[in-house]
């Protein structure tokens, strides 16, 4: 035990404390902070590692055993991330939001390396488990807050959607990733609470820490969540309990009924609980989701081998999106089918392939060498319980995007390099680390801090940027035309984007956002409307020459193009932006917006019009554009 591993010790806890207080880390202002941490960890993880295999005179020596030692696990997760890196470089259609998508994997896979290679001794495990341990149970007070004082309440100031019902999701802000969250220390604490030698007081301290994260699990309410623990519970003894087949039976039956009557308890003594099943039952199973995993794996079949690019889903799922379905959905709600769709057969085969083999492996682990370990963190019963926690995370990503929040990425990647240290011991080389490899540490050290410093860094501040001005101008766009807030707020957010745009030339998002900003002060400066029209239109293109998959992007350009009446070319880019979006109700919405200032059109502005609203019966604007042409029809 060294300065150094508590270095990388004191990074990663403060980097999971961090994220999976900031809303699980998916606003990308939280996420930058994030990212800075995780690069730091894996510098001074390189660092460490420099020093410690070299001499007084820089020279290779033998100075670290365990710096040294690099765990083969590490090595086996490397494959993909390249292989990710390709695919944001050249088959991602979206290319910045590729590699977004590719930052939250390198991170994970970061973490996953340094805990394996570079958190070795006791107290330094000791301290990553307990920062989880620590973070499950503020997670749960906060959610108790949330749901007994303040019901609306959630970090950042935001507000708790009305749609969640009741149900409590902590700092995250998802009931289902707080309870994603939970089933993954739940297992382990279990395990440290029912350990053979653990003392009295040992069992009191994990046996309330249990039963309060039990709490923060009703209170979430996630169907999926207690299920996949229900599953993994029982499929652990006959995967990894000792004895006959029939003793793992009967173990297995026993958590099964015991699991039965927790939850029959809780359905019967919880209302929102008996409504969340109920709704299930009435609803004949999932409503939405299914929709979302067809799109998926129409995705996948588009581009079965690669796939359709990382970051892709969400802009490519309006090519299959099903008539009446409403939602906006950013990813699959199942992790496998999204990088399926994202990364195609090779890069699915990369990433769980290689995490299947290495659990595998885990599980087949050589029980001879158990005797090595000695700290509680390594008994039999924790361990298992890590593994109960990790293959229950696993199944609930059949239902959730939980590597697509930071929080849990890290927080899974972390328990899982804690399990493999133990589940899979190698023996560690008595030889120096061989000449070439030291040699190639300073360099990724120094890559890294300047790639850091000149693209990632920039491109997370741009990102931040356009999210912040992006929530501004939504608010503004549902409020009245001539709301004060329009000519007070609006001149912010323009500022805004046009700072990110040039942070980041590449994110075509920001383009478009700056173009749908401009478009909106033409209702503070109607006189200027042709001049705004023409610099929209310029910001437009620049988004439509990074990507011309959007719907979004054509309709910017069209609006503008409608500022500088002309209404033909403009007719053109709404004809595209149905085209990518059919079955869309706001899209139908801008094309029939555009084709009721054409005199000649009114026969196709009703048509598109009621297109849009049997796709949403209930879409505001939709509604506001009938009744305007109810009330004036000859008005263009």
């Amino acid at each position: 035990m060294s300065l150094w591993e508590w270095g990388q010790t004191a990074l990663l806890v403060a980097n999971l404390a961090w994220t999976t207080l900031g809303r699980g880390g998916v606003r990308a202002d939280t996420f930058l902070v994030t990212t800075v941490l995780a690069a730091a960890l894996v510098i001074v993880h390189c660092v460490a590692r420099i020093i410690s295999s070299t001499d007084a005179h820089g020279q290779p020596g033998r100075g670290g055993r365990a710096s040294e030692f690099t765990h083969p696990a590490g090595w086996w997760l490397l494959p993909f991330l390249a292989y990710a890196a390709a695919n944001a470089g050249c088959v991602t259609p979206l290319p910045w939001r590729g590699w977004f998508d590719w930052l939250e994997w390198a991170q994970l896979i970061a973490v996953f390396w340094v805990v394996l290679n570079g958190v070795q001794s006791r107290w330094p495990r000791r301290a990553v488990f307990f920062s989880l341990v620590v973070l499950a149970l503020v997670s749960v007070v906060l959610a108790c807050y949330q749901r007994f004082v303040r019901p609306d309440w959630v970090m950042f100031g935001e507000s708790q959607p009305i749609r969640l019902n009741g149900r409590t999701s902590g700092p995250f802000g998802i009931p289902n990733s707080f309870a994603g969250f939970l089933v993954l220390i739940l297992p382990p604490v279990l395990g440290a609470a029912f350990r053979r030698s653990a003392t009295l007081t040992q069992r009191v301290w994990w046996g309330w820490v249990a039963v309060v994260l039990l709490l923060g699990m009703v209170l979430a309410i996630s169907r999926g969540a207690w299920v996949s623990l229900a599953i993994a519970l029982t499929i652990w003894p006959l995967v990894a309990a000792r004895g006959s087949w029939v003793r793992r039976l009967r173990i297995a039956v026993l958590i099964l009924a015991a699991v039965g009557a927790l939850g029959t308890a809780m359905y019967w003594k919880s209302p929102k609980v008996r409504a969340r099943f109920t709704a299930l039952a009435l609803q004949g199973g999932e409503v939405t989701r299914p929709h979302m995993w067809r799109g998926a794996w129409q995705l996948f079949r588009d581009a079965p081998l690669l796939g359709t690019g990382g970051g892709s889903y969400n802009v490519l799922f309006e090519r299959h999106r099903q008539e009446g379905f409403r939602d906006e959905p950013l990813w699959a709600h199942n992790e496998y089918l999204n990088t399926l769709s994202d990364y195609g057969a090779v890069g699915f085969l990369l990433f769980f392939g290689a995490a299947g083999a290495i659990a595998v492996r885990c599980i087949r682990g050589r029980r001879e060498e158990a005797a090595r370990w000695r700290d509680w963190l390594d008994s039999p019963t924790v361990v298992s319980g890590c593994g109960i926690g990790l293959l229950a995370f696993a199944l609930q990503m059949a239902l959730d995007f939980h590597l697509k929040i930071p929080a849990l990425a890290l927080a899974s990647a972390t328990l899982a390099a804690l399990v493999v240290a133990r589940a899979w011991p190698v023996a560690r080389p008595i030889e120096p680390a061989p000449v070439g490899r030291i040699k190639t540490l300073p360099l990724l050290t120094t890559g890294a801090v300047g790639a850091l410093l000149v693209f990632v860094i920039p491109m997370l501040r741009a990102e931040s940027l356009r999210q912040e001005a992006r929530r501004v101008i939504d608010r503004l766009g549902a409020a009245a035309a001539d709301a004060p807030q329009y000519a007070a707020r609006l001149p912010a957010a323009r500022m805004a984007l046009a700072q990110a745009t040039t942070l980041d030339s590449a994110n075509a998002q920001a383009w478009a956002d700056r173009a749908y900003a401009t478009t909106l002060w033409a209702l503070v400066e109607p006189a200027a409307t042709a001049r705004l029209g023409r610099e929209a239109e310029g910001y437009a293109n620049r988004a439509l020459k990074i990507t011309d998959i959007s719907g979004e992007f054509w309709i910017r350009r069209g609006i503008a193009r409608d500022m500088q009446d002309r209404w033909a070319d403009a007719s053109q880019d709404f004809l595209k932006a149905v085209s990518l979006a059919p079955n869309d109700a706001l899209t139908w919405y801008y094309y029939a917006d555009h084709l009721s200032r054409l005199k000649w059109a009114s026969d196709l502005t009703n048509a598109a019009l009621r297109f849009c609203l049997r796709l949403d019966p209930g879409n505001p604007a939709g509604l506001a554009l009938r009744q305007r042409l109810a009330i004036n029809p000859k008005a263009h």
